[in-house]
């Protein structure tokens, strides 16, 4: 999907089913706020990390209906002429407000919210949904693999086993966002000005009379970024020796080396690596990279590193592109409000399941971020009403929106509050227009996740940030339930 092009087909059926139906019904098309968020984080993670925002603004900047688009949903034969017409001439005008890219986030707290008359805010539903899920999850995996690596460097190199151009690219750089070093998508690193790192393969090895001979030849090439695979036979016996042998005749030659060493891509990555190390620190080698590959993930790169494998380098591919244990993100898109036509307030709106993670927060809202300040950590998210506002040099208290008894009063000057969502769109006209390059918002990824609990952090039952309810968004949420109710 590349800058500028037209995704405006890229919708379910049902969006343009229900726009004719409000096109035919003239008082239909109000004005609305729809919130996109999820329920769950992804891999069992104490948070995600938000990612695809700058792929929505090139979606919302490139929404219009063009002539073979006309005409294809005229073959389809349920719609009429009158709103084909209509969706000739169309063009998004509404609000957008959106959680920044590489911030970290918490279940059901709003992503992304859309202020528009609600044909338009129907239409793109699904391609945010698309956008932000996929991003967002492998962002979300990213950011596991990465924390697992304690400090190593992760190459992201997934492209031939992405579900698609697209997944390959823009999970490259979802995942450099999140904490990677670079990738070896050479189309990603062009169009988002990220690293790309590579080394060889074992063909270019066996295409040569011997192994050493493979080497050789590579290093006359890269001299001074010499990276080679060392276990297309025998990584001990063969591969380690013979890398040795060429490291040591180019500094012979006076060749300063910076980015040199080898590449592990099967066996016992533990064992091998650990053996290669002392085989380096014997030659004189102490600062040489050991680069491991082989379908790793994060649980694996955490057990070898309690086994204490020698890599300092990590090649991460199929699990990390496809977020291969936790394949979905699970965002969805909802209703919140309806402007009164009359008087122009916005009737909050709420739905109702029989599962309680199911139920939605009503009306229009924004999220205030609470920092501890002693420490500068995220002490929890609070999702309000847009005419709230906080005074930090007063007390704040929290509750759990669901087990309301556990609170927690916050004196005042002890904590500092952020709102989350800025603007995106106004009108129509994209009004985020200073927006981070991708290695920026790498940064701003790496900020978040220093704000975060290590507890929240670890792979395994994380702590989970709390995201409370102001007590107006509380109280009007349990009106509503009781109204439905009839109490």
């Amino acid at each position: 999907m590349s800058k500028g092009f037209n995704l405006t087909l890229l919708t379910d059926l049902y969006e343009l089913t229900m726009m004719q139906g409000y096109f035919k019904n003239e008082h239909a098309n109000v004005n609305v706020v729809f919130d996109a968020f999820y329920r769950k984080n992804p891999d069992g993670n104490g948070y995600a990390v938000c990612c695809g925002l700058e792929q929505v603004i090139e979606y919302i900047e490139a929404l219009r209906f063009e002539k073979d688009d006309i005409d294809y949903l005229r073959s389809v034969g349920i719609f009429d002429e009158d709103f084909l017409e209509y969706l000739s001439d169309f063009r998004f005008t509404g609000d957008i407000y959106a959680i920044p890219e590489g911030r970290v986030m918490f279940p059901r707290e709003p992503v992304l919210k859309v202020k528009a008359p609600i044909m338009q805010a129907q239409l793109i539903e699904t391609a945010i949904l698309n956008i932000i899920n996929h991003q967002s999850l492998i962002a979300t995996k990213a950011a596991r693999v990465v924390h697992a690596a304690e400090g190593d460097n992760v190459m992201e190199f997934g492209l031939r086993r992405a579900q698609g151009p697209d997944a390959g690219i823009y999970g490259a750089r979802a995942a450099v966002i999140a904490g990677c070093s670079g990738t070896s998508n050479t189309l990603a690193g062009k169009l988002f000005g990220v690293p790309v790192m590579g080394t060889n393969a074992h063909s270019w090895v066996m295409s040569f009379p011997d192994e050493l001979t493979a080497f050789r030849e590579y290093a006359k090439i890269y001299p001074e970024h010499c990276l080679l695979i060392a276990d297309t036979y025998d990584t001990l016996k063969s591969g380690v020796p013979n890398a040795i042998k060429v490291f040591t005749e180019l500094r012979e030659q006076g060749v300063k080396l910076k980015n040199y060493g080898i590449r592990l891509d099967s066996g016992d990555l533990a064992y091998l690596s650990k053996k290669a190390k002392r085989m380096f620190d014997e030659a004189g080698f102490t600062d040489v990279t050991i680069s491991a590959s082989n379908d790793l993930d994060e649980n694996l790169i955490s057990s070898l590193k309690l086994q204490g494998a020698a890599v300092n380098s990590w090649g991460v591919g199929t699990n990390l592109i496809t977020s291969k244990d936790s394949p979905s993100f699970g965002g969805v898109y909802k209703l919140a409000a309806i402007q009164d036509a009359e008087s122009g307030e916005y009737i909050p709106k709420i739905k109702i399941s029989e599962n309680s993670e199911k139920i939605t927060n009503p009306g229009d809202k924004v999220i205030y971020r609470v920092y501890d300040k002693q420490s500068g950590k995220i002490f929890a998210d609070l999702i309000a009403l847009s005419d709230e506002h906080y005074d930090e040099s007063k007390d704040l208290l929290l509750f759990d929106p669901v087990e309301t008894w556990k609170k927690t009063l916050m004196p005042a000057g002890s904590y500092s509050m952020e709102e989350l969502m800025i603007p995106v769109f106004k009108g129509g006209k994209c009004v985020y227009n200073d927006r981070p390059t991708v290695m920026e918002l790498k940064e701003v990824c790496n900020r978040d996740k220093e704000a975060l609990w290590e507890e929240c952090k670890r792979l395994v039952n994380p702590h989970h940030v709390h995201v409370d309810l102001s007590r107006k968004l509380w109280d009007l949420k349990q009106r509503l339930l009781d109204e439905y109710h009839g109490i």
